[in-house]
């Protein structure tokens, strides 16, 4: 019951944190936004890793890994950030929702993993709920749409990254190197990009970097008590919070076409984890 309360919190928490970036777009390059995700998430993070967590920061066996995982996240925020600066919050959440299909289609090749027939339909499935949100020939297809979708594809391989180093690397440690190679990085650009905040805009820049922060230890927390493939179905809860935030702060709410490919999605996924909790069961 921990794990799922812990995870649950996460999904309230993360989508705070993209509620503060759409707002803060209208005013502040999406770069700069992204900045702060990373930068204020170090700030609050480092503390907490060297007074609770210092026994677990031993370095890395894989440092090359790790900064691949650090910039394809990074590059899936921007996205994101980008994608929920022109589109509602719910769109771009559904479209990003085709990552664990894409962890499921690439296995194979990265992983070694055998995946069966069913699991295979449950992608297909899952992709054309996406085509179900984007439309393609009926309306328009917009460059945020596109970004949307491209952070589901580098989040889905963020995910697959994440797996290869969850055999050698602590989490907390693959945790606190990602949010260093995004902050260091996206650092270099910002003298190109800066924007002065306000007062206002800045307390909102921290406190993307604390939801953040939070969100992610509670994650951290739920994979002490359960293992990720049990816990992952809870994650489209995230859409629930998304879509009050995106009511009651912005006037979004998704149409019909959204919530079918939405459904559909998250069918395909919960059929996807459900089938490897199987498997796993069955092997042991």
């Amino acid at each position: 019951m921990k794990a799922i309360i812990f995870n649950l919190l996460a999904w309230v928490m993360l989508p705070i944190m993209d509620g503060f970036a759409k707002y803060l777009s209208s005013d502040l390059p999406v770069l700069q936004i992204t900045w702060a995700r990373y930068f204020f998430t170090v700030v609050f993070t480092l503390p907490i890793m060297f007074l609770f967590f210092r026994q677990n920061l031993v370095w890395t066996n894989k440092p090359k890994l790790q900064f691949i995982r650090g910039l394809i996240l990074l590059c899936a925020n921007i996205c994101f950030f980008y994608a929920i600066s022109v589109i509602s919050l719910a769109k771009a959440l559904t479209l990003a929702f085709i990552a664990p299909l894409i962890v499921t289609a690439f296995s194979p090749i990265f992983l070694k993993e055998k995946v069966g027939f069913r699991r295979w339909a449950a992608v297909i499935i899952g992709f054309v709920g996406s085509l179900v949100v984007v439309r393609p020939g009926f309306v328009e297809i917009n460059l945020a749409s596109l970004a949307a979708l491209g952070t589901g594809i580098m989040y889905g391989f963020y995910l697959i990254i994440t797996r290869k180093l969850s055999t050698s690397d602590n989490p907390l440690l693959t945790l606190l190197l990602t949010g260093v190679v995004g902050a260091v990085i996206v650092s270099t650009l910002m003298p190109f990009v800066w924007v002065k905040p306000t007062l206002n805009q800045l307390s909102m820049m921290a406190a993307i970097g604390i939801f953040a922060c939070i969100g992610h230890l509670f994650l951290i927390l739920s994979l002490k008590y359960a293992d990720a493939s049990k816990l992952a179905p809870f994650s489209y809860f995230e859409i629930i919070t998304n879509i009050i935030i995106g009511y009651y702060f912005f006037s979004d709410f998704p149409d019909n076409w959204t919530f079918l490919g939405l459904f559909i999605i998250v069918l395909s996924g919960i059929y996807i984890s459900k089938r490897e909790n199987l498997i796993k069961k069955v092997k042991q």
